[in-house]
């Protein structure tokens, strides 16, 4: 349990992208003690655990796997203890991607396949409101503000509709961008943000301290 005035640890997943420092500066002014490694003890001796997006699908899970990541997240999971997942870092998360044709499977804590926008304009860049649902936790006190999204491809189908009924389904936050996709889905220790809250300003910190708060009670 942390002692009052402590700061939680976090670990920045560091696999190889170099544009990644941005969530390194924003969760510190959100109140993290956080660095960027790839250390296996540094990341399981984390109260936090944030896995960040930068690329094509297919370009981020091979690095994951490179580094043993998918491994570090089952273990963290398996023992309830937090994991964020940012852009790409959300939707490696599901079971595969059409992006340039992959055929690569995803990491699978969650059911669907990510799909290309419905749009004529791609990608979608910018600000855009969210759906939040009742009890969400990164969503507290924010549920009407905007967020930063940068992307062309996203998950369409609901995860909580496809869940397994022996485990809780997940709070699922949507969007919109041509037609409704998955902006965020939490579930147990486990949650993920389709848009940047590192480039998402005030809203965006302020998600991020919701998020550390409840790191807080895990441990």
């Amino acid at each position: 349990m942390l002692r009052e005035g402590q700061l939680v640890k976090v670990v920045v997943f560091d696999y190889g992208s170099g544009n990644v420092h941005s969530a390194v500066r924003a969760l510190a002014q959100a109140g993290a003690d956080v660095e960027l490694t790839a250390d296996q003890d540094r990341v399981m001796a984390a109260d936090g655990l944030v896995v960040p997006g930068v690329g094509a699908f297919d370009t981020v899970v091979d690095r994951l796997r490179q580094r043993r990541g998918d491994r570090f997240i089952e273990r963290r999971l398996a023992g309830g203890m937090p994991v964020l997942g940012i852009c790409v870092g959300l939707q490696v998360l599901f079971e595969g991607s059409e992006e340039h044709g992959s055929t690569k499977p995803g990491l699978n804590q969650f059911p669907g396949r990510v799909t290309k926008l419905d749009s004529p304009i791609i990608p979608h860049m910018g600000w855009s409101p969210i759906s939040a649902p009742e009890g969400s936790t990164l969503f507290r006190g924010i549920e009407n503000e905007r967020f930063y999204f940068v992307h062309s491809y996203g998950v369409h189908t609901d995860p909580a509709a496809q869940a397994d009924p022996i485990f809780h389904a997940p709070r699922v936050t949507w969007a919109d961008h041509g037609g409704r996709f998955v902006a965020a889905v939490e579930q147990g220790p486990l949650s993920a943000t389709q848009f940047h809250p590192e480039k998402s300003g005030d809203a965006g910190l302020a998600l991020l301290r919701n998020w550390l708060t409840s790191l807080k009670g895990s441990r």
